[in-house]
Parts: C-alpha cells; sequence; structure tokens
C-alpha cells in the first residue's frame, strides 16, 4: 500500500544574495523584507538543493511520486539533471511519477522557485506579499503500479458527493473513482466517526445509502464519514485511499440569507490570510491550529480563505471543526490576457483537490479585479469561462465573486456568479458609517432576487493607540471598535445578507502599505500579526457570536487619561455586568453585548467587571497631558496604501 517520507530536511538554498546556505521547509525567503515595507521586498528566481536517497521500493511493481504542496509562484523541477516538472501557480498541490529518474543513492533535486513580475501567472496586483520559496512540504510517495490516479491537477483519486434525503434521515452518496489500469476493481466502505461500517459496494462508480444519517451541521455537529476505497488486482489489494466528507445540503435566498440542512444559517465570520510574523507562508501545523482555534474562540461559524488555496490541513481543520468556506483563486486586482490560462488551471486545481470538503460550499471566481483592469471585455469573457468551468465541474456548490469597492452595483461583472459580494469599507476609506445600510438596502431594492454579503470588511486598528475622542483615520483601538459596533448593529437591520467576511481575522504583511506607524503591514486585523494581541474588536465578535461565558474590559491599554471622569466600555455575552471600583461595588448594568460605565478618576482608578463567575480587570491613571505614546506620529506618507 502506499507510503510516504518527507523531504523537508537538509536542503541547501541560494538566494538574492547567491550565497549558499542550509534551510529546511517550509521556507521562503522574503519572510522579513517582505514585511518591513517599502514595496522593496525581492521578487525573482532562487534555487533550493537537495541530495537523497531513495526510497526502499519494489521496481517491478511499485513507482514513486515526487509530490509539492507548494512553491511560490511558478517552479522547474530537475531530478538528477532531467527536467521533470513545471508547475505555474503557488498554492497548489503538483506532484510527478519519477520513478525512471531515481537512483538508488545520492539523488539531486533541484527546484527553481519563481516569484518575479510577469504577466502571466496570479497574483502580480495585490494587497498582500508574494512570498517566494517552498513554503509546504515535499514529500515522496511509493504506491503500487496499478493504482488510483495520482496524475490528474493531483487530485485524491476519489470524488465523493454525498447529500441527505428522506427528510434528512438518510444519506444518498455517489463516489467516483479514478484508476490508472482497466483490469482492476474497486470496493468501497463508508466508515462512521467510530470506525464501523455503515455502507459499501464495488464499483468505479456508485452509490451507496447511509441508513440514520448523521449530518454535517455546522459547528453544532461537524460530522464526518470516511470512505475507504481499495483497488484489487487478480484478487490483491494493490492500492487504498481514503477520503473524509460530509453529508449536508445547504441553499441560499435573496432575502433570507444562507440555509445548512433547511434551517437558516446565517453565516458571519472572518477572512484569513496564511502568513505570520517572521516566518512569512512558511506556517507549521501548529500554527494553522493556533488560527484555527483562535477562529473559534471568537464564534465565528464561516471563513472566507483568501485569497488563493490555502494549506490542505487548514481545510482538514475547518471541516472537523464545522466551518463554512468560501474558497478562491488568486485572480485578483487585474486581469492579465496572457493570464488566462492560469486562471483555469488554477481554478481546476483548487476543484480537483478540494472537492471532498464539506466545509466548502462555494467557488471564489475573482476579487476586486476591476481596480485596474484595461481591457473589460476580455475580463468579462473570462469570468464566464470560470463561472462556467466551475458548475461543470462541480454542480452542487454555487459560484461568487467579490467586488471592489468602487465597483458600482450596476457594473456587469457583478451579475455573473451566482452571488455576490462586495468589499466595502464605508466609514473608514470615506466618511459616513451609515453608508453602509444605504448601499445594502439601494442594492437589495434594486436587485430584490440577487443575493448579496460582505466579503470583507473593517478598518485598521493599533493596540497602541488610542483616543478618548476617536476619529475615522486616527488608528486607534478606539475607532476599530466603534466601526465594528455599528457593522454588526448593522448587519442585524439587514438580515438578508447571505455571508459577511471581516477583514480580517489577523493582521498581515502587505509590503506597499505604511500605514498606523508600522510600516508593510495591514492592521485591520482583530490579533495583531503575532498572534499575541486580541484587539478589543475580538472581544465584540466575541460578544455577539460565543456562547463561551466572558467579560472583557475595553480600552485597558489606554491607561492614562486625562479626564476627571471617563466611560468604562465593557463587552459581554451574558446580561448583567457589575463594576467594581478601587475595591468597591458601585454599579450593576443590564443589557446586552456592549456595557458602559461612568467613572471618577480622581487619581487611580482600579477597575474590576464580573458577571457570574466571569471577570476582568483594568487599571488607569490620572495624566495632566496626553500622553504622546497613544498618538500616531506623522511619518511624512499620511497613511498611503498599497494602491496609492
Amino acid at each position: 500500500m502506499r507510503r510516504s517520507e518527507t523531504l523537508n530536511r537538509n536542503w541547501l538554498f541560494i538566494g538574492p544574495d547567491k550565497k549558499e546556505v542550509p534551510v529546511s521547509l517550509p521556507h521562503t525567503w522574503n519572510a522579513k523584507d517582505g514585511q518591513d515595507g517599502g514595496n522593496d521586498y525581492w521578487r525573482g528566481s532562487c534555487v533550493y538543493t537537495k541530495t537523497f536517497d531513495a526510497p526502499d521500493f519494489d521496481h517491478e511493481t511499485e513507482c514513486v511520486y515526487l509530490e509539492f504542496r507548494g512553491v511560490n509562484a511558478s517552479a522547474d523541477v530537475t531530478l538528477n539533471g532531467e527536467k521533470c516538472i513545471h508547475h505555474d501557480g503557488g498554492y497548489s498541490t503538483f506532484r510527478k511519477d519519477v520513478t525512471s529518474l531515481l537512483k538508488e543513492k545520492d539523488n539531486t533535486l533541484v527546484v527553481i522557485a519563481d516569484n518575479s513580475v510577469n504577466d502571466r501567472v496570479y497574483p502580480q496586483k495585490a494587497d498582500f506579499t508574494f512570498y517566494g520559496g517552498i513554503y509546504r512540504d515535499v514529500s515522496l510517495i511509493v504506491v503500487n503500479r496499478k493504482h488510483f490516479d495520482m496524475d490528474h491537477f493531483a487530485g485524491p483519486g476519489i470524488r465523493i458527493t454525498a447529500k441527505p434525503c428522506e427528510g434528512y434521515k438518510r444519506g444518498s452518496v455517489e463516489i467516483r473513482t479514478w484508476t490508472n489500469c482497466e483490469d482492476g476493481t474497486v470496493s468501497v466502505r463508508i466508515l462512521d466517526a467510530d470506525g464501523n461500517t455503515v455502507a459499501q459496494g464495488e464499483g468505479k462508480d456508485l452509490h451507496l445509502d447511509i441508513p440514520d444519517v448523521h449530518l454535517w451541521n455546522g459547528l453544532e455537529s461537524p460530522y464526518l464519514y470516511t470512505a475507504v476505497a481499495v483497488l484489487n488486482v487478480n484478487g490483491e489489494a494493490a492500492d487504498e485511499i481514503t477520503g473524509r466528507f460530509g453529508v449536508r445540503d445547504f441553499h441560499y435566498h435573496p432575502k433570507t440569507g444562507f440555509y445548512l440542512n433547511g434551517k437558516s444559517y446565517p453565516l458571519r465570520g472572518v477572512s484569513r490570510h496564511q502568513d505570520r510574523k517572521g516566518v512569512g507562508n512558511a506556517l507549521t501545523r501548529e500554527m494553522h491550529k493556533e488560527d484555527m482555534d483562535l477562529i473559534c474562540e471568537i464564534g465565528a461559524n464561516t471563513i472566507r480563505l483568501a485569497h488563493y488555496q490555502h494549506d490542505q490541513y487548514f481545510y482538514d481543520l475547518c471541516d472537523e471543526r464545522g466551518m463554512v468556506v468560501w474558497a478562491e483563486i488568486p485572480y485578483i486586482s487585474e486581469h492579465m490576457p496572457n493570464g488566462r490560462e492560469n486562471t483555469i488551471s488554477q481554478m481546476k486545481e483548487l476543484i480537483v483537490q478540494n472537492y471532498n470538503h464539506p466545509s466548502i460550499v462555494c467557488w471564489g471566481i475573482s476579487n476586486e479585479i476591476t481596480i485596474s483592469t484595461r481591457d473589460k471585455a476580455d475580463m468579462l469573457d473570462n469570468h464566464r469561462v470560470l463561472n462556467d468551468l466551475v458548475h461543470e465541474m462541480d454542480k452542487t456548490r454555487f459560484t461568487t465573486l467579490a467586488c471592489y469597492a468602487m465597483c458600482g452595483p450596476f457594473n456587469k461583472v457583478a451579475h455573473i456568479t451566482d452571488v455576490v459580494s462586495w468589499n466595502l469599507y464605508l466609514g473608514w476609506y470615506v466618511p459616513g458609517l451609515w453608508l453602509n445600510d444605504v448601499w445594502m438596502r439601494f442594492f437589495h431594492m434594486v436587485y430584490p432576487d440577487r443575493c448579496l454579503g460582505y466579503s470583507e470588511y473593517g478598518c485598521e486598528g493599533m493596540p497602541n493607540l488610542h483616543s478618548g475622542h476617536p476619529r475615522r483615520g486616527d488608528h486607534t483601538e478606539e475607532y476599530q471598535a466603534i466601526y465594528h459596533e455599528y457593522l454588526l448593529k448593522c448587519f442585524e437591520r439587514n438580515p438578508y445578507m447571505w455571508a459577511t467576511h471581516v477583514w480580517n481575522m489577523f493582521d498581515f504583511a502587505a509590503d506597499a502599505r505604511n500605514q498606523g506607524g508600522e510600516p508593510g503591514m495591514n492592521h485591520k486585523g482583530l490579533i495583531t500579526f503575532d498572534r499575541k494581541t486580541k484587539k478589543d474588536s475580538f472581544y465584540l465578535y466575541k460578544a455577539y457570536w460565543s456562547s463561551e461565558p466572558f467579560v472583557h474590559i475595553c480600552s485597558k491599554r489606554f491607561a492614562d487619561r486625562t479626564e476627571k471622569e471617563i466611560t468604562v466600555k465593557v463587552y459581554s455575552n451574558q446580561n448583567e455586568v457589575t463594576l467594581f471600583l478601587n475595591g468597591q461595588q458601585r454599579e450593576t448594568k443590564y443589557g446586552e453585548k456592549v456595557f458602559t460605565f461612568q467613572v471618577p478618576l480622581e487619581n487611580k482608578a482600579d477597575i474590576r467587571v464580573t458577571s457570574g463567575e466571569c471577570g476582568d480587570e483594568a487599571h488607569f491613571r490620572h495624566a495632566d497631558r496626553p500622553n504622546p505614546a497613544y498618538s500616531l506620529k506623522d511619518s511624512g506618507d499620511k497613511g498611503a496604501n498599497w494602491t496609492k
């Protein structure tokens, strides 16, 4: 049966400085210069070299595949002097049968990774750093020469389509497998979460029923089944693959939003970029899991995985935790006529490699494509081709795209996919939080039968910047909280939105930016880039979405105050909060989500708030003059963003 070994250790890397240094994977050469601002991070070709011995395998009956989980953005692979792989697209898996090229000892593997500027491989223009490198696992896979397909867009060789029927009491499962031989037979077993066989049959294409089915039901019950497919040749098992799946259905309605398993299920969640401070996008599994744990803590039920294919491990976590996922390709900002083929290949890889994940409900065609596109006719045609391709490849999911703020509601690109969402920052880049209500209601009035969502909304928030009178553009933690307080109420007033996704769960690197006093960063995250500081807005969303009891005092980092009386704001998902001032009980308030107290500040105010067994503390001091550390310094750039 299949077996694999990773090739992550003991590589030699020749970077921009032409020096040879030892590295281990995952790795990127832009971990520092891609995060420090200036839009000057190095983009070009770098070389990775590794020497390894061939794995033990039977040369008569087995073969060996070389697999890459992610090389950004293009890769040219040579094994023992023979060119064997070229791949364009930095976020998907690719593999190749290299059996004929292997030697028993001292194989030399050379990978040229290239994130150079060009006009044919996406992304090329966007508000995030395009880290170069081999930033995911590299493996050798030993498999029988007669095996389930491994060559079709590096897919799993099995496609599982499951849906509930008979009033959600039975599961109907269509299973299709592909093999590289004609003389084998395929047998399939479906196992429940405890490993018990609940259905079985034979055939490369077959239908199986699961009686008394347990639904994949989002956060409430993300139940997973496993299909085990065995390829039998001459009465013996030659290959075996497994695929996890969930039984669920979903639909959307332009007036009432999203439904999961026949019940209203408002999608309220976050977007996620995959990079981190000091490591770029070369994340470990532990880092991916920490990201998911934090998203779960906030109580989100959906994630927009922007703006590219994410690590398979993270999709697995989404399946396991019950997240509803928007998955997309990096067709972004500017349509490149020479890049049409790349959009198609990246979309095929995204769908083939991720079809079985029950968390994914829609495929994203593009993001903000109208920012600087010149050939609009070619762009629109490419969108129609992609939309038709998705429906041809996957008849169970719907299509969507994210429109640029300046893309008006009548723009043709906004009416190609099944549903549409907008990236709008009303109240941040332009004044007027109230414009969000106006915009939503206008679109809904003009297009009452078209589903509308918010794919991005947010504002910069720095945990070191504070103001007692926060205003748009000051980058303070307080204004970010006010902004999100308004938007959450706005979504309650407009419940027809099919999905809303905060931009962003985490601060992320955008080397072209210079905002908030820290160049190279987009600070719209609810959590800082290093994942160490949860901004006040994080707790606001936790108050709305999470059932885990808590209380949180806002502006705790805003310790020095000049006022004689201060407002203490508390976020909580409890309906009663009591405040203690300098050890004495002062006041109890009843309400929901946001609680405010007026507290005198003569010298100091030691604050404690409680609700049941929950508690939080903060300490404020009276100051004669404002603390200059709380204000944004003039960097000379006036907060330039990536488009300027």
